[in-house]
């Protein structure tokens, strides 16, 4: 397939063509281009639709053939060999079940960025950064006559990083051993009781790996009262090893109970395990498509960039929000004044927003990407296309929606029935929610439930599945919300043009911004206002409701 840079630089055609046109007809011409690029838009969205639908009937056909020719293998003394998984027979899952393809492609930017157009914008979007921090230190100079370079908020935000990478290495070790021993001992031949021991004893592992990852980083985070990014550190790497057991051993165990009659069964390498911990995917397979060398100088201009976002979201917070929101409980609650802390908040919202993206979405993940040769780049689409927030959501975070595409959706329908897709996508805004509003729980040290109540206001009201058009729960929705008709044209994939896009921003702006005003203020009310006796109610009720000094 063309990459996409390639399509763009031969749309736009040698520059002595476009300049050479004639100038007669300008509008016919303008009115000509728009409805080409509009077919050509038409004929793209129908060839990547034809090419889905192909690919899961040919993936269909060879598992079907892969199966049959498993189960008609001669014994003739020799173990029946399991169905590795990435062929797992269809007659443990649904039969129409889809399975993440992975192939070698690059990441978007990187595809764009060999536009120079597209590069110069990058440029002059690094320049007016520069510009700005320029700007804001002559004006401390100006004013205070020294430069005022400030990285406090800096070192207190990563204080106890040592602490919290000695609490990762258990963390790990533990990831690194219990599922795959596990596996091991679930894999053993079936001789009397000792495949049951080994059934049990597999237990037992699992048990106390989800302990160690459940326990152990709230315990240390809790008693060493660690800073926001020395927790990050522990949330996301208890978040993401949970997730990537529990693919290793969804995609491994049902070949295995597939295979539990014969002498022994196939189980997956050790090296192949270790790989998938550390490559950038959530989804397990045996093996990744690769790339044929590391390009080392790819992967320090990525770090390099993921250090600069970091620095530039400390400066953001200690300019712009800090300022504002450090004396704000000092003045008594007011409409005006909320109003007024969330369209301060949006700017900083948004450029926060846009630096996570590109920090870790694009450039860490790309890094490690580089220097494990994986292959597929394929983190993120084009979501600043969007047009409503169900395309969004599935083009945001392709890492995250696959694993809850393919183990909250798809297995949620293949539980309840297929025709329980609403329910099955209600699960999966539940899940993404509740872990959403448990990692700002950690990281904050308090429960402030802003993002639990957006996923399921708008994510959960959400009238189609997530990755394809599908029969939602938005006609139970619209009997109860008066609002109902601003949010089905939010939600709903029918809109497509610019306007709609232009909304989308709109609205991304103001959650932006309120999410940020509500958590700062929330974060220094209970700073002004502690509780005199700890209670599990004054734990849970936002304490910027009542905190006035």
């Amino acid at each position: 397939m063309e990459p996409r840079a390639a399509r763009l630089r031969r749309r736009a055609g040698p520059r002595g063509e476009q300049e050479s046109r004639p100038s007669r007809g300008g509008n016919v011409e303008a009115h000509g281009s728009s409805d080409l690029v509009q077919w050509t838009r038409h004929m793209e969205a129908v060839k990547m639709q034809l090419l889905e639908q192909f690919q899961g009937q040919l993936l269909e056909l060879l598992d079907r053939a892969m199966s049959e020719a498993i189960q008609s293998y001669p014994l003739q003394g020799r173990p029946l060999p399991t169905i590795p998984p990435d062929s797992l027979s269809k007659t443990q899952e649904p039969s129409l079940r889809k399975r993440k393809v992975f192939i070698i492609r690059k990441s978007l930017l990187d595809e764009l960025m060999e536009v120079q157009h597209f590069r110069t914008i990058y440029h002059v979007f690094i320049a007016s950064l520069c510009v700005f921090i320029i700007s804001t230190l002559a004006i401390d100079f100006i004013d205070a006559g020294r430069l005022m370079l400030e990285f406090d908020l800096l070192i207190f935000s990563f204080g106890q990083l040592p602490l919290a990478l000695m609490t990762w290495v258990p963390m790990f070790s533990s990831t690194l051993l219990a599922p795959y021993q596990a596996l091991r001992l679930w894999a053993r031949p079936q001789t009397g009781g000792a495949w049951t021991l080994g059934v049990g004893l597999g237990c037992v592992l699992l048990v106390a790996h989800t302990a160690v990852l459940g326990i152990l980083p709230v315990h240390i985070a809790v008693k060493y009262q660690l800073p926001p990014a020395s927790r990050c550190v522990l949330v996301f790497e208890q978040v993401r090893l949970l997730m990537k057991s529990y693919s290793f051993l969804r995609e491994i165990v049902p070949g295995i109970l597939c295979a539990r009659g014969g002498a022994g069964v196939w189980a997956p390498s050790f090296s192949s395990y270790l790989y998938f911990l550390f490559c950038p995917t959530l989804i397990y397979r045996e093996t990744y498509p690769r790339t044929p060398n590391i390009r080392w100088n790819y992967v320090a201009k990525n770090f390099a960039q993921a250090l600069g976002c970091i620095l530039y979201a400390c400066f953001i917070l200690g300019r712009f929000c800090v300022p504002v929101f450090a004396n704000m409980s000092q003045e008594p609650f007011s409409t005006r004044a909320l109003v007024l802390s969330v369209m301060h908040a949006t700017l900083p919202g948004i450029f926060m927003l846009l630096l996570i993206f590109f920090a870790f979405l694009h450039c860490w993940l790309n890094a490690f990407a580089e220097m494990l040769r994986f292959g597929d780049r394929m983190f993120y689409q084009d979501w600043w296309n969007s047009t409503s927030f169900s395309n969004y959501y599935r083009t945001w975070n392709v890492v995250v929606h696959d694993w809850l595409y393919s183990y909250v959706y798809q297995d949620g329908l293949w539980l309840l029935g297929g025709q329980a897709r609403g329910a099955a996508m209600l699960g999966v805004f539940l899940v993404s929610a509740v872990v959403h509003e448990y990692i700002f729980c950690f990281v904050l040290g308090f429960f402030y439930p802003v993002m639990l109540i957006l996923f399921l206001v708008i994510g959960g009201l959400l009238g189609e599945q997530p990755g394809r058009q599908g029969t939602g729960i938005w006609s139970w929705v619209t009997i109860f919300l008066p609002a109902s008709g601003l949010m089905n044209f939010m939600m709903h994939d029918r809109h497509t043009g610019p306007a709609w896009n232009v909304l989308m921003w709109i609205m991304l702006f103001l959650g932006q911004g309120i999410q940020v005003s509500l958590y700062c203020q929330e974060w220094y009310a209970r700073q002004h206002c502690p509780l005199p006796q700890t209670t599990f109610w004054g734990l849970v009720t936002p304490r910027s409701w009542s905190c006035h000094t």
